[in-house]
């Protein structure tokens, strides 16, 4: 029985977990860095990744910006080495749902305040006698819509780790 090489069992690996990584929003690439970064037993420069994953040093550097500021990578430092470094945070659980959560608290907000204007603007009395019925019918609905956001606040917020 033959066991697969490193490499391969790496990049099996990174394609797998990447696919629930994007989950989270991250591009594709920014999903395979993290992947390729939690795998790294040592911290890598931006050289190192650009050769790993064949893309370019550009696009390594803002990847790794993006993920830094997701509190997913580190820079470090290591004596004698005077390039940047970064490895990966290894609490994943924490840091994504955090992060998702924080999202997800942070969308609801927006969409039920901006429902909330509109609910605010609207004059059930104002209109025909005839579509004031349905009038009415809209703001009822838009009522729950906006208890649904709250709702999903309140959970999230709940959940916050």
């Amino acid at each position: 029985m033959t066991h697969p090489n490193t490499e391969f069992l790496t990049n099996k690996i990174m394609l797998e977990f990447s696919k629930t990584l994007e989950l989270f929003g991250l591009t594709t690439l920014e999903s395979r860095l993290f992947a390729y970064l939690y795998l790294s037993k040592e911290p890598l420069t931006l050289d190192e990744m650009s050769e790993a994953l064949g893309k370019s040093k550009t696009s390594m550097s803002t990847s790794v910006r993006s993920l830094s500021e997701l509190n997913l990578v580190s820079r470090v430092w290591k004596k004698g080495i005077r390039k940047d470094l970064y490895q990966a945070n290894t609490q994943l659980f924490k840091i994504f749902m955090s992060t998702y959560i924080k999202k997800w608290i942070d969308a609801s907000n927006r969409q039920k305040t901006s429902l909330e204007e509109i609910y605010e603007s609207i004059d059930v009395n104002k209109d025909h006698q005839e579509s004031k019925e349905a009038v009415q019918n809209i703001n009822h609905r838009l009522y729950d819509i906006i208890e649904f956001h709250k709702d999903m606040e309140n959970l999230f917020s709940n959940i916050k780790l």
